[in-house]
């Protein structure tokens, strides 16, 4: 048997394949589902336990912490497959397992000499607290760092301030985005310490979803990924205990310098929830037409050369996207460095966007395929468009990836033209 995970991971190791067998196992659950999660624009909170009991929410946590021992390759194979039946429940997914990173890049820069003696344990015990959370204890967890305040010049802006006080601190700010509002069990919260304005003054905190003075910043009504409940967060003075925070000044730097990737490295997951639904769209688009007959001649409508011509365009998009992503997860994953860091985050920057691109070509090409009857609120093709819009827009559009990459490109160009004309 192919699991689904694997028309997008390919040559899956035995032990990825018994994790990947996992994912299957909760499909049928998410997919019967997946159009009432689109109405009603709610996460279905079942899929909590679903996911839960099947032992996912701890995917990517070692064993040794009670997880399933993944690493990324499992996690894009569960985003891509999970997408390809309820893409809302598998952007949920893939932010609470990106709160893995935050315990996994720790206890690596701890093994790599990033911290102290004096700093060793206080990070080491953070991590192991995430770890354990999501593994041995199988909670959901919400990453929050996204700020309704953005900034013109960084892609990572964090306007979140955390004032010590007595015991702990004070959290005050307002997140815009991040996942399963009032539904994950904690909240993973980054902010910057008071007083610090340069990034050595991020922090990481533990929140307590029921903690006083946390609200949510507004219902989520977007076009797509409905279900995500994805509503922000507004902290109001939110105390959190010195044992829920490390703050330690440079500390979050010093994590994210263990990525492979940009920032916390696991990004290409999430967009692989869009890659599982354009293929998904792909498919059932090729199914439906297939089955449908002309009513004067009862051949396929599939065998019509205009219908013809939309599905080689999805055939060709639907394989640009799958070798744009595996190309960027064969870079982030492979045991040994095929590119130098700078070289990997380059080409994130330009693969989240083709991916997105070309998988909203194959959504329009569905709908086209499908005429007025794909156009129902809950069809499919409806909302596998309004889905794959959401990809154009989610981290940063591909304008802004692709402007990002050039000024790389051309960095790196003057540097080395410079160096060249010094050695001369």
């Amino acid at each position: 048997m192919k699991y689904t995970g694997e028309h997008f991971v390919e040559n899956m190791t035995a032990a990825e394949r018994a994790r990947a067998a996992k994912v299957e196992s909760v499909l049928p659950a998410l997919k019967a589902v997946s159009a009432q999660v689109d109405t009603s624009g709610e996460f279905h909170e079942p899929h909590v336990k679903t996911l839960s009991d099947a032992g996912l929410l701890g995917l990517v946590i070692p064993e040794e912490f009670g997880g399933l021992g993944g690493g990324l390759r499992d996690l894009a194979a569960a985003t891509f497959a999970i997408g390809s039946v309820c893409p809302s429940t598998a952007l949920t997914f893939f932010f609470h397992c990106s709160s893995a990173s935050r315990g996994l890049l720790a206890l690596e820069a701890v093994e790599n000499g990033l911290f102290d003696d004096s700093e060793k344990q206080q990070v080491q015990t953070f991590a192991e607290k995430i770890l354990n959370t999501m593994g041995r204890d199988g909670k959901w967890l919400a990453n929050f760092a996204s700020e309704a305040v953005k900034s013109e010049k960084a892609a990572i802006f964090i306007n979140t301030k955390a004032k010590k006080v007595d015991g702990g601190y004070s959290l005050t700010g307002v997140k815009s985005f991040g996942c399963a509002t009032g539904v994950a069990d904690r909240y993973l919260v980054t902010a910057s310490i008071d007083g610090i304005d340069d990034a050595s003054g991020l922090a990481t905190f533990f929140v307590d979803r029921d903690a006083q003075g946390v609200s949510e910043r507004q219902k989520w009504d977007a076009i797509g990924m409905r279900g995500t409940a994805t509503h922000g967060l507004i902290l109001e003075d939110v105390f959190v205990s010195e044992e829920d925070a490390l703050a330690i000044p440079g500390a979050f730097v010093r994590c994210m310098q263990m990525s492979r990737g940009s920032f916390v490295g696991n990004q290409l997951a999430g967009i692989a929830v869009y890659l599982g639904q354009a293929w998904a769209i792909y498919n059932t688009t090729l199914e439906t037409l297939t089955k449908a007959k002309f009513g004067d001649t009862g051949k396929s409508i599939a065998s019509s050369p205009m219908h013809q011509q939309l599905i080689g365009e999805m055939m060709c998009d639907v394989e640009t996207a799958m070798l744009w992503l595996r190309r960027q997860l064969e870079l982030e994953s492979s045991e040994v460095e095929i590119l130098p860091k700078q070289e990997v985050v380059k080409r994130w920057r330009l693969c989240k966007g083709q991916v997105s691109e070309y998988g909203f070509k194959v959504a329009v090409n569905a709908l086209k395929c499908t005429g007025t009857s794909g156009t129902g609120f809950s069809n499919p093709s409806a909302r596998g468009l309004r889905d794959m819009a959401m990809a154009l827009v989610q981290a940063f559009p591909a304008e802004r990836g692709r402007l990002m990459a050039a000024q790389m490109e051309v960095e790196g160009a003057e540097q080395n033209q410079f160096g060249v004309s010094k050695e001369s």
